[in-house]
Order: structure tokens, then sequence, then C-alpha cells
């Protein structure tokens, strides 16, 4: 398999697949078993929109996504998360997050539907928190199950910035107060609670902070926003205290934030 996916490839394997003429064994084998014949078929529309030219190796990969550094036709890096559309425990644990945003209408209960459905959320949720200033990687595009957004690299291209919890930052107090002052821009001005911050999904981009999937993230009138809210609080307070910062009470930091 080549080192790349270029428009070209892609037609081919879409091409083909529409003739009946590549079965799925074959298709998985050439494009991986995350590259189904609807993935494929839409990146091949992005290809044509002109928001993707180029898809190299994966760079992470877990149960419910793979992100894929890409190239834009302007040679800008790329991640493409590419959330997979056959794990259960996609619908299990996701469902609670989408029920109760007046932003999202479930339909269908099928599995491709609700992954559509979630790649939709964290589009919108990332290109909120964007807009207001929050250091979230900058969002392009989604369709179906892809989404397209800025690669957080770690200074050489295609190499993804280390989370906090692998590389901590070299100054913990002051990356602590920053964000804090995300979450709180977060919540009073963007009127956003992630639901699924800590350690494991802020980035340390050469001091940087990071912050990264965005999918859980619910509206402040959701009716659990202050559950996770406080859930959020606590996690990263608990994190940093670990690295010797002087946090203080993680309640106290939540009830500052609720106050009207």
């Amino acid at each position: 398999m080549s080192n790349h996916f270029d428009e070209e490839i892609i037609d081919k394997y879409v091409r083909r697949k529409e003739k009946k003429i590549l079965k799925d064994s074959e298709l998985a084998e050439v494009l991986e078993e995350v590259f189904d014949y609807w993935t494929v078929k839409a990146i091949y529309k992005l290809m044509n929109k002109g928001v993707i030219s180029k898809i190299y190796g994966a760079v992470a990969a877990g149960k419910e996504a793979r992100i894929y550094w890409g190239e834009s036709p302007s040679g800008d890096s790329l991640a493409v998360k590419i959330f997979l559309v056959t794990t259960a425990e996609f619908r299990r644990g996701r469902l609670k997050y989408i029920e109760g945003d007046p932003r999202f209408r479930m339909t269908r209960r099928d599995m491709r539907s609700i992954v559509r459905l979630w790649c939709h959320k964290e589009y919108r949720n990332l290109k909120r928190a964007y807009e207001h200033g929050i250091r979230v990687p900058k969002p392009y595009a989604h369709l179906e199950n892809i989404l397209v957004m800025e690669f957080i690299d770690a200074g050489t291209p295609g190499v993804p910035a280390p989370l906090i919890k692998d590389l901590p930052p070299e100054d913990p107090e002051k990356s602590f107060n920053e964000i804090l002052g995300y979450i709180e821009k977060m919540y009073r001005e963007a009127e956003l609670v992630h639901a699924d911050l800590s350690e494991y999904n802020i980035l340390n981009k050469n001091e940087e902070m990071v912050i990264i999937d965005w999918g859980s993230a619910v509206l402040t009138s959701h009716v659990r926003a202050k559950e996770f809210l406080l859930n959020d609080v606590t996690n990263i307070f608990r994190f940093f205290s670990k690295l010797g910062v002087d946090t203080g009470d993680p309640l106290e930091f939540f009830k500052h934030l609720i106050e009207e």
C-alpha cells in the first residue's frame, strides 16, 4: 500500500466499487478496515470540494476513531478524524451526550446515523469553541463519519503533539491557570461544557495547551451540564495537584463558575 491516498487512488476504488468489481475484503485490504465504501466515498467528496488533497498514514488510533495526517490543496497539515461505524460501545457510551441537546435531534438509532450525528456534533462544538477564542484545533469540514481539522504537531510535520499526561508542562502552574481560563471562557462565553476534559485530551504543543475531543461537549442548558462541568474541573485539579500545583478546592472553582 502506498504511503498516501490521492484523488486518483480514491477515484479508482470508488468507481470500481460502484461497478461491483472490487469486493469489500479487497477494499479493506487496500485502504484498511476503517475505510469502508461510504467512508471512501466521503473522502472523495472532500477531495472534490478542495478540503483534502492527500491522506497519509494513521497517527493515532482508538476504539472509536482514527486520526490520519492529511494535507490540504494549499499544503496545510490536516488532522482527518475518521469515526469507526462498527463499535457497539460507541452507542452505549455516547447517547447521554446527544440526548437532551436541543441542537441535535436523533431521528434514527442505527450505528451509522449515530456516528454521523456525533461527527457533526464534534464539528459544531469545535467551531463554537474556536470562535470564542478557546485553543482548539481549527475545524475545517465534516462529512458522514469524517471530521477535518487543524493538525496539531510537535514541531515536525506529521508528528502529533503529545498529551499532557505523556509530556507534562514545564510550568504546571501556568498551564493550570491557562486551562482554568479556557474552562471559564467555555462556560461563560461559549456556553459549553467539554464533558470529557482530562489529561487524556489536552495536547502540549511547545508548552501551549490545546484542548481536543469535543464530541461530548454539551450546552450549559443541558440537564446534566453542571454534573459534567464538576467532573471536568475535578479531573483538571486532580492532575495538576499531582504535578505539585497548589490547586485549591475544585468545588470552590466550580461554584465560582456557576454563579449568576
